[in-house]
């Protein structure tokens, strides 16, 4: 799986956190992990639901490739309390099971390949304890959203300590398929509106019938869905593919 640029870049992921706060995403996998004795976190990113989960007395592993990010993570405040590790999702092996696994921040549209998505969600079935659950989500391609992914509708400007105020917007490039590719800017002070420091992103957007199908077949039992962060059920309109997979008891 090749990572983005954005990810790798320090000064990109100095951005991450100011342009993805924690948010009703945020609380809805909190309330999923209210029950779990552990958790392990697939594309943890820069650790802010990790280090939220630790500190509120859970096991949390998290688990992410880019090393950047994780360098963020570990100086969260409880950042200690986790157990990081820089990994792949696609062959990660732990040698040890968790009550529930998560992948959040619609970090499975990153995987390209059907090869790729199914060893995912094979790895997180085989870190389940027998009854846990795998939860995560994917942006339902039936609303179409990458729409509205140009810099008219997706720019701001947000203000980074040690940095300045940058600003950042998205400009869809294509759509083939189930693939959508945008461009992401990034002003930052002194840099010239000519002269952005520009990163290239695909993410695939798969339907539910194909996601549940990449379930069944890494062994998960029952699926729940759930189309928003308020949990109301899948609808065409629903802006989410949430998925609550049962590995059976």
């Amino acid at each position: 799986m090749k990572l983005d640029a954005i990810y790798q870049n320090r000064d990109l992921v100095a951005l991450y956190d100011a342009l993805n706060p924690a948010g009703a995403d945020t609380a809805f996998y909190e309330n999923m992990a209210k029950d779990a004795r552990s958790v392990l976190d697939i594309g943890c990113g820069t650790g802010l639901l990790t280090a939220r989960l630790a500190q509120q007395g859970k096991d949390v592993t998290g688990i992410d490739p880019a090393a950047e990010m994780l360098a963020i993570a570990r100086q969260r405040p409880a950042g200690e309390l986790v157990t990081w590790h820089q990994n792949d999702a696609t062959s990660l092996q732990l040698g040890r099971k968790f009550d529930l696994v998560i992948m959040t921040g619609h970090v499975f549209q990153v995987f390209q390949s059907n090869e790729d998505a199914q060893a995912a969600l094979t790895t997180a079935f085989n870190h389940l304890c027998p009854g846990g659950k795998l939860v995560f989500d994917s942006r339902n391609p039936k609303v179409c959203g990458w729409k509205n992914w140009i810099p008219e509708k997706t720019r701001k400007t947000v203000s980074i300590t040690n940095i300045g105020d940058v600003t950042v917007e998205h400009d869809l490039q294509s759509v083939q398929g189930e693939y959508v590719t945008f461009e992401t800017r990034h002003y930052f002070p002194g840099t010239s509106t000519a002269s952005p420091l520009i990163n290239q992103s695909t993410l695939r957007f798969q339907n539910q019938e194909s996601i549940a199908n990449l379930l069944a077949n890494a062994g998960f039992s029952t699926v729940t869905w759930r189309g928003n962060w308020d949990g109301e059920p899948v609808r065409d309109n629903s802006p989410e593919l949430i998925a609550i997979a049962h590995r059976a008891s």
